[in-house]
């Protein structure tokens, strides 16, 4: 059964489903699959917003095929070319040989790269402010570029005010996945785009200024109702602002002493009234998960062991993941376990003190072996301190 939603009465989604895929990206873990979002606009010329990963081609085409009842599309608009969107893009050029391909400058080098053509003479470059008249819809562009690939447009579809918004307002999960939607689009957001809050943080100022009734992202449902919380969000998400007032307590331990130390302190920062406290066994459970909640609360705990003189690889990792984001304006405190040597504080340290506008707990709780009276007496002051 083709996936023929009416977003308007002129517009309908022809996007896929993939139940199939279990890393998206290849690292991101997707339990409840992904869906790649594309849009049919029915004018007295038609256009198709953006393709598919090329493992569904064959379903992608059909829907469109189905939903256009015989007809040709005239256009293809490509806001962005990572695979899962453009996957599609010489199959669909093959199957309607009278399409025009339209896309920002820095595209066509990427189709070149991907598929030995940049469609020359079937091409048609965008740009800023650029505008495209389908007859009953007129399409006008925005540059985005680095959300979160260089050659990235968004296209506003002024009559029926929808915003189509590449990767901007996505979120892991297929079409239907019966979920919330705020944390897999966390996850995603932080775990794809954030480090690029700066670009994003100009594209909502662009977005400012349109009147939006839908949202239509390239993974995601459709945002139809309340549009100011999610743009809320990104702007909180984008600007690296606290979204939840709370504390991650990340942590690695090897021989239960260093999650005995953590369970401790989050018993004695719930008692003490910490609003959440969201844990995360770094060895066992989701990274992405991990690394978006520390962007989610306003402070940090760190708390492992010292390993052949340096820190316990999963939280080096941890830690090199928050680097690769951008992660700052937190409060960041250190438990650190050794029996003998202890420098995993020190370590941590070392790696984040680049990062802007981090304060550092002065209280750093050294385990030495498993918690005694004289280090418990040191969580009790960094709860003090936290709280």
């Amino acid at each position: 059964m083709a996936n023929l939603k009416e977003i308007t009465p002129t517009v309908k989604y022809v996007g896929v489903n993939d139940y199939d895929i279990d890393l998206f990206e290849g690292q991101f873990d997707v339990p409840n699959g992904m869906c790649y979002n594309s849009y049919l606009i029915l004018g007295d010329k038609t256009a198709v917003m953006d393709s598919v990963d090329g493992h569904f081609t064959e379903e992608w085409i059909g829907n469109i095929k189905e939903a256009l009842g015989g007809k040709e599309p005239d256009y293809l608009v490509v806001q962005h070319m990572e695979p899962d969107h453009s996957g599609s893009i010489a199959d669909f050029m093959e199957a309607f040989p009278k399409a025009t391909v339209v896309s920002s400058a820095k595209s066509f080098p990427m189709m070149k790269a991907f598929f030995g053509t940049d469609f020359a003479g079937r091409s048609k470059t965008v740009a800023e402010g650029d505008t495209l008249e389908l007859g009953g819809h007129t399409l006008s562009f925005i540059g985005a570029p680095m959300v979160h690939w260089p050659e990235v447009i968004m296209t506003y579809d002024k009559e029926d005010k929808l915003l189509f918004s590449a990767d901007g307002f996505g979120k892991f999960g297929a079409m239907d996945a019966d979920e919330e939607w705020i944390d897999e689009a966390r996850r995603y957001y932080i775990g794809i785009v954030a480090k690029f809050g700066a670009q994003v943080q100009a594209v909502l100022k662009k977005a400012a200024g349109l009147d939006i009734a839908k949202i239509c992202p390239l993974h995601g449902p459709v945002l139809c109702e309340n549009l100011g919380y999610y743009i809320d969000l990104y702007n909180k998400w984008s600007s690296f602002a606290v979204e939840e007032e709370g504390i991650l307590i990340a942590y690695t331990s090897v021989y239960g002493n260093t999650r005995h130390a953590v369970e401790t302190l989050a018993e004695k920062l719930e008692k003490g009234g910490c609003p959440k406290v969201a844990v995360y066994d770094l060895a066992r459970d989701d990274m992405a998960a991990a690394v978006a909640d520390a962007f989610r609360f306003g402070k940090v705990v760190l708390a492992t062991t010292t390993y052949n003189g340096d820190i316990f690889p999963a939280m080096k990792d941890y830690i090199n993941h928050l680097l690769d984001r951008a992660f700052q304006g937190r409060t960041v405190a250190f438990i650190e376990n050794g029996a003998w040597g202890p420098v995993a504080a020190k370590k941590m340290l070392g790696m984040l003190e680049g990062c802007k506008e981090l304060t550092f707990a002065e209280n750093i709780v050294t385990v030495k072996g498993a918690l005694n009276a004289e280090s418990e007496g040191a969580l009790d002051a960094l709860v003090e301190e936290l709280l």
